[in-house]
């Protein structure tokens, strides 16, 4: 399996390692989940972002009628879609 070197300050160390010992799991345990978790929110982040932009794009006209001021004088060309 791939791995990964990082560094740490020492104080970075000891906050992590009490906060293992907290959570009664291992140092490599507790940055592993870590990163899984960040890597989940970043995934669920960037699916919300498509489903938002799906969202405003089939309802662009209902938008643009709702908020005329927000509409630029070319209407929608020149957006960044």
């Amino acid at each position: 399996m791939p791995a990964l070197n990082v560094e740490f300050s020492e104080r970075e160390l000891e906050d992590l390692r009490q906060i293992a010992k907290e959570r009664g799991t291992s140092m490599k345990a507790l940055v592993r989940e870590a990163a899984a978790a960040d890597i989940a929110r970043h995934r669920a982040l960037q699916e919300g972002a498509e489903a938002f932009r799906r969202f405003f794009t089939a309802h662009a006209a209902e938008f643009a009628a709702a908020f005329p001021e927000d509409e630029s004088p070319g209407g929608s060309e020149g957006r960044d879609d």
